[in-house]
């Protein structure tokens, strides 16, 4: 008898598992609107300038390969702070942040919601829905019962908000509320400023925890831009958790670059807090990697290569604003003139409407690679394939 006898078979993760059968797929005409990841026009994912002047620039002062502190890089730790919340914000200059360096956005999100399991280990937690779809497995995976809060209206291809707020209004007070803080995964539908001010009202009078997870900074309006919902948040009064990533904003995919950040209520408090998250870490992975958060404080650390940054995720932000443009003409080109409202959406993702019958067909007629409800990487579109994208979803439209 072995020991494995009742392991069950799982099926294939949704996202990384529909890259496995693009890859076996044989026809040179497939298309990945899978995975998040960006591509450029070429259909080749990029080298970021500033990140080959860094590597050089690291390369030419080697160091020897020691471990990082438990908590990460400090050079780090600090840009990473001051730029998630601002360096004249009033909860990093008071010293009330407490951060760590994570394996990603995936490893902020884990250490934190194991962090919370040691606080308050019954809390409810609730989720978008829809949701990027690691979040349920991550916080059931660490012991939590995890619900969700309305958030898409499929039927009128917006936000249900008063659904959503009348959901958060319903929770008992302690619920960790995830939200994603700009570029909704799966959707691409945010909240205006106004909605924003009225769900931190709730979650304040509430008592509950917003945890945001914030994983595409700068790719919706700009890096300060899409990072003021979190100032916000911070100046509420209540704890606040935030996981930020660099997979996307720096093209450090394989890099595994992110952070988690607590707000506390005061420095002491900071202090305390980050002492027990490091036990989290200690007795996971111990501690970080160097490379990918050296590469990131060498661009932060740098006024020129900071703004060198910016100006390139602009560019590649402007990209996939022309792309959704460009393939609601497309569509219209072919008789589909009912998706334009994906022009309306940010990010990199578009939650296309189609139905999981529909998305098969893409993938099994033409080699159109999207998940089954229906979300899109625009940021994967390029001039050599929109128009096959375009002709394909009408094909399967029509039937």
């Amino acid at each position: 008898m072995s020991v494995f006898e009742h392991v069950r078979l799982v099926p294939a993760d949704p996202i990384l598992g529909l890259t496995e059968a693009f890859k076996a797929d044989e026809r040179t005409s497939k298309v990945n609107l899978g995975i998040g990841v960006y591509l450029d026009e070429n259909g080749q994912l990029p080298l970021m300038e500033c990140v080959h002047a860094a590597e050089d620039r690291l390369a030419a002062a080697a160091k020897p390969h020691a471990y990082l502190p438990i908590d990460g890089l400090p050079g780090y730790v600090r840009l990473v702070r001051e730029l998630v919340f601002g360096a004249d914000s009033p909860a990093v200059t008071q010293g009330r942040i407490a951060t760590v360096q994570s394996l990603g956005g995936t490893g902020a999100l884990r250490v934190g919601a194991d962090f919370i399991a040691t606080l308050s280990p019954g809390a409810p937690v609730l989720i978008s829905d829809p949701s990027w779809e690691n979040h349920r497995a991550i916080f059931t995976r660490a012991g939590f019962t995890v619900g969700a809060y309305r958030y898409y209206d499929a039927e009128a291809k917006t936000i249900d908000f008063e659904g959503m707020i009348a959901d958060l209004e319903a929770a008992q007070p302690g619920t960790v509320v995830v939200l994603h803080a700009c570029c909704h995964n799966p959707t691409g539908y945010d909240l205006n400023p106004e909605q924003w001010g009225r769900v931190i009202r709730v979650i304040t009078d509430r008592e509950m925890i917003p945890f945001l997870d914030m994983a595409y900074q700068g790719f919706r309006a700009g890096v300060a831009e899409d990072g003021a919902v979190i100032s916000r948040f911070a100046e509420a009064g209540l704890p606040v958790f935030v996981s930020t990533s660099f997979s996307k904003s720096f093209g450090l995919y394989g890099e595994r670059v992110g952070a988690l950040h607590i707000v506390c209520r005061d420095a002491e408090e900071a202090t305390r807090v980050l002492s027990q998250v490091k036990i989290c870490i200690r007795t996971n992975y111990s501690n970080p990697s160097t490379h990918g958060a050296a590469i990131v404080a060498e661009v932060l650390g740098d006024p020129t290569q900071r703004t060198s940054w910016e100006q390139e995720l602009g560019r590649m932000r402007d990209r996939i604003k022309r792309m959704r443009i460009r393939l609601v003409e497309a569509l219209r080109s072919e008789g589909v003139g009912d998706m334009d409202f994906i022009a309306q959406q940010a990010g990199m993702f578009s939650y296309s409407g189609l139905t999981r019958d529909q998305m098969l067909a893409l993938r099994r007629d033409h080699g159109i690679y999207g998940t089954e409800k229906g979300r899109m990487c625009v940021a994967a579109l390029n001039d050599g394939n929109l128009e096959a994208v375009a002709k394909a979803i009408a094909a399967v439209r029509d039937r």
